[in-house]
């Protein structure tokens, strides 16, 4: 069999995603593939420019096997660099910019690129977190127009010359579970085409109410370090040729204009943006615009806000997943979603799920409610450099999602609680055993706990207990600047409560519901301030 392109391509191969760009670039050469701010590049320079990176980690000795990890906000040299890293075979790591600089450094090292893209805005970042990292990676500036001079050699042995492979890692995500350190989800080729083609046959299988063409225009603006800025809606949009517009921030009233000057018909969020948009007076505009379809996921939309903007003419198609896999497991058409608030939906086509017994991992069958376990093409190949997590997420070949489900006669689905200890605000999780941890850091605390509370726009939002280090005299103010360096702005607190020591039900477990319970009280005298 011959190979084709930079990686091979080869047809016996049919899920590797670097023959994406090229499929379209000789279908339709001159068709905008992306607007960065208004800024467009067609899919015949999108794909020469892809090619030409990918050519470039070749000759510099990247290949299967290794790992080009970036700082980057949403921009057409963060797309590039990823399907050049899909045409070469390199594992394309995208950490977040939301991180101080002492969570990058632990993510870099843990992460253990074969090389660090960086873009100009986040050089500051970036150098104050590898003088954390005891061995830095090479590191280059992310500019995809002169790619040939901008690729350090290899430090390590080149890598192998062969064609890529659907089992090749392509995405590798960090995420936050319960544990005190993100973790990377290794998502292979085929992972991510089964997860796109799904919801293709999604499009399909509901007869054009979530259906992506050509003509369509996706707003794309959630950040390009979580999953879903790639795997619901824009690696999709990519396959079939519709135009994304990026956004590299989230500013409602910028939004709601886009929505008319671009002609956006399509877009995903979480729940707190919807909430946001609803929120400005501009919101009204929607009515007389395009947008046609708007995706939710990262929680369950509130039914008062599914509400509004149902009555807008835009009514909400919820989703549920997790980057484990890939990140689409259930979906919930818009037209069901007042007959059914709250609920996530039934499976998308080629994914498997069940109701396990959270105790003994017994199936339920039927009505049930127990933690959901997903099986299928798009769950994920394992945490990087993490056996032992990989093997605790798994039961054989089910996914533990650690998230308690019900299901009712018909087959849908509801969320009712996560079974994993973290919390999710703004649309991201938040450990608190991170959290807890970093307030550690601090010589004045003794011990600190997390815990989640609900908040009307966020979801839910942190408040810490704290227990001061004996003799020491420590404020609130204090300790939210401290946390400030040490933390993510979405993972800081909004309160502190110092108490003489914190409950437990028995000598070693917290007992968490009972500070919920003092933490609901504390949140309700704090206004809602941005992250």
């Amino acid at each position: 069999m011959t190979a084709r392109g930079v990686a091979g391509e080869r047809a016996d191969e049919p899920h590797t995603l670097g023959r994406w760009l090229t499929d379209r670039a000789a279908i339709a050469p001159h068709r905008t593939a992306i607007d960065d701010r208004g800024v467009r590049i067609d899919d015949a320079d999108l794909d020469a420019r892809a090619r030409a990176l990918g050519e470039a980690l070749r000759a510099a000795g990247y290949g299967p096997g290794s790992h080009l990890a970036t700082v980057s906000g949403n921009s057409i040299d963060h797309v590039v660099a990823l399907f050049a890293c899909a045409k070469s075979g390199v594992a394309f790591v995208p950490l977040s910019w939301r991180l101080a600089p002492r969570e990058l450094a632990e993510v870099i090292e843990h992460a253990a690129p074969s090389l660090l893209l960086v873009e100009d805005e986040y050089e500051g970042l970036a150098a104050a977190a590898l003088r954390g990292v005891a061995t830095p990676p090479p590191v280059a500036l992310l500019d995809t127009t002169g790619v040939e001079a901008s690729v350090p050699a290899s430090a390590g042995a080149p890598a192998p010359l062969r064609e890529v492979r659907d089992d090749d890692a392509l995405l590798v995500i960090h995420t936050s579970g319960s544990e005190a350190a993100p973790k990377g989800v290794v998502l292979t080729h085929a992972n991510c085409f089964w997860n796109n083609l799904a919801l293709a046959w999604n499009n399909l299988a509901l007869a054009g109410a979530l259906s992506l063409t050509e003509d369509d225009v996706v707003l794309a603006v959630l950040p390009q370090f979580h999953v879903a800025a790639w795997n619901c809606q824009p690696l999709l949009a990519w396959w079939v040729g519709a135009t994304v517009v990026l956004e590299r921030s989230f500013q409602p009233r910028r939004i709601l204009h886009l929505l008319a000057e671009r002609g956006i018909t399509t877009m995903m969020g979480v729940p707190t943006q919807y909430r946001l948009l609803a929120d400005d007076d501009a919101f009204a505009e929607i009515t007389a615009g395009p947008l046609r379809q708007a995706l939710v996921g990262g929680a369950t939309v509130p039914i008062d806000l599914a509400r509004r903007w149902a009555d807008a003419g835009v009514p909400l198609t919820q989703g549920y997943g997790l980057t484990e896999a890939a990140p689409n497991v259930l979906c919930l058409p818009a037209a069901d979603s007042a007959r059914l608030p709250g609920a996530v939906g039934r499976p998308y086509r080629g994914v498997d799920v069940c109701i396990a017994d959270p105790a003994t991992g017994l199936v339920l069958e039927g009505a049930a409610t127990g933690e959901l376990w997903v099986r299928g093409p798009s769950v994920f190949a394992g945490y990087l450099h993490d056996p032992e997590a990989t093997a605790r997420a798994m039961a054989g070949e089910w996914l533990r999602t650690g998230d308690i489900a019900r299901r009712d006669p018909s087959g849908v689905f509801w969320i009712v609680d996560p079974l994993k200890d973290i919390y999710i605000s703004g649309g991201e999780n938040v450990a608190p055993a991170e959290v807890e941890r970093a307030l550690g850091l601090h010589c004045a605390v003794a011990e600190a706990a997390v815990v989640g509370v609900p908040d009307p726009v966020w979801g839910e939002r942190g408040v810490a207990f704290v227990v001061r280090a004996e003799g020491a005299v420590l404020g609130e103010d204090e300790l939210l600047a401290h946390a400030r360096t040490e933390l993510a702005g979405f993972k800081v607190p909004v309160r502190i409560a110092f108490v003489d020591a914190l409950p437990r039900s028995t000598i070693e477990k917290l007992a968490r519901s009972r500070l919920r319970e003092q933490a609901a009280a504390l949140i309700k005298e704090t206004p809602h301030e941005h992250h």
